[in-house]
């Protein structure tokens, strides 16, 4: 089961994914409302966290995750402030009970990573592409527009048409040929 905690929130946030099962995580960890209390919502605890990259949206609520529930954070940068663990390109990571490959795609942030499970189809984008053909800035610090391209182009390159579902970093989740939705980013990301 994957649930968007910060959905309904009217703060400056990122998206927050708990997925439960074997291995419950959070998928970013938001920013500016109580994401501890909505975790004990639906879940008795995590033994994760898995971040797409470090902005502040995406890391804010960090220390008091960490601190409430006592679990290490899985990155791609150990240099980044509360990375724990790095993640590298193209390994395995679970998410509840499903395993998913970490796809380093910089361009936003130079530590944005993608995950993308196969099996499932699913793919959490992080900010590299949202729905309706948008994709993530380039103009803040370690932004690229060139690089933001190629990381797409990837993406594009190893999901299945037939993705069924894509988490993105902020907006709603896509689960009406999310595929599409990347060929849009990647063409006007090209422009």
């Amino acid at each position: 089961m994957i649930r968007n905690l910060a959905q309904g929130v009217q703060s400056f946030t990122s998206n927050v994914f708990l997925v439960d099962g074997a291995r419950t995580v959070l998928v970013d960890v938001g920013n500016e409302f109580d994401v501890t209390e909505k975790v004990r919502t639906h879940a008795d605890g995590l033994d994760a966290v898995v971040l797409t990259h470090t902005h502040y949206d995406h890391v804010g609520n960090l220390d008091s995750v960490v601190e409430e529930f006592g679990v290490e954070v899985w990155g791609h940068d150990t240099d980044q402030d509360g990375v724990d663990n790095a993640i590298a390109d193209s390994e395995t990571v679970q998410l509840g009970d499903s395993q998913y490959t970490a796809l380093h795609t910089p361009g936003h942030k130079n530590d944005h990573l993608c995950f993308y499970s196969a099996a499932e189809s699913v793919l959490f984008a992080g900010d590299l592409v949202f729905a309706n053909g948008s994709f993530g800035r380039t103009d803040l610090e370690e932004g690229d527009r060139d690089l933001l391209v190629e990381s797409i182009d990837r993406v594009l390159d190893t999901v299945d048409e037939g993705l069924e579902a894509m988490h993105t970093g902020h907006g709603p989740s896509v689960t009406d040929a999310p595929y599409r939705d990347i060929e849009f980013a990647l063409q006007a990301a090209r422009f």
